[in-house]
């Protein structure tokens, strides 16, 4: 069988995960017919736009068992479906402000039988619980970030980096990320990935 570009990236995959991995992509294809949840160019290029930018966080942070993290705005799922695929011992909560997206993804989560996730259809500021990292792609300026998730981070750290922010942004940060220079790292993507899709993004963290 001919390697995949996940296994290319992450050889450790399990056979059950890389048969997630693909039921994912099948299910949410599907449900892009009926309802927007990415780009209809993106349909082709799905495990490297989607899958494998999500799974650029794992070349950045490798969480421990019983991290918590919520990924906000999620959308479709992205990266928090993709996450728990990787991580399963790890527990994630997605929330979105809109709710068809939220509904799909409870479907994904269902059918994919994610056993590690949960979707709320919450707006963050609404949450009381506590998690170790956020993570999000491309859903505010890091000044919003912050302030609607600082709250929401504990400070018993588990992990190798401090809890935090784990965002997947594209084109120039330097502005965005000036005042957060002390705190913050960019991991440009294309260090862990070849493909051209990856040249002007990055995975940044934050601590917090």
């Amino acid at each position: 069988m001919e390697e995949s570009i996940l296994q290319h990236y992450f050889p450790n995959l399990s056979a059950n995960q890389l048969a997630l991995f693909q039921q994912h992509k099948e299910l949410l294809l599907e449900w892009n017919t009926k309802i927007n949840l990415i780009s209809r160019k993106d349909t082709e290029s799905f495990e490297i736009n989607h899958q494998l930018h999500s799974l650029a966080i794992c070349k950045v942070m490798s969480f421990e068992p019983g991290t918590k993290i919520l990924d906000v705005g999620c959308g479709g799922g992205f990266p928090g479906i993709p996450l728990a695929i990787f991580y399963p011992d790890c527990e994630f909560t997605l929330v979105d402000s809109i709710g068809k997206k939220i509904m799909v993804v409870n479907d994904l989560i269902t059918q994919l039988g994610l056993k590690n996730v949960q979707a709320l259809n919450i707006r963050c500021e609404s949450l009381k619980t506590k998690y170790d990292f956020v993570c999000n792609r491309a859903v505010a300026p890091v000044d919003d970030l912050l302030r609607w998730t600082q709250k929401l981070i504990h400070h018993t750290h588990k992990n190798k980096l401090p809890n935090g922010i784990l965002c997947l942004k594209g084109g120039d940060l330097k502005e965005e990320l000036k005042k957060h220079k002390k705190y913050s790292v960019v991991y440009p993507i294309k260090d862990f990935f070849k493909e051209d899709f990856f040249d002007t993004k990055s995975v940044v963290y934050i601590q917090v």
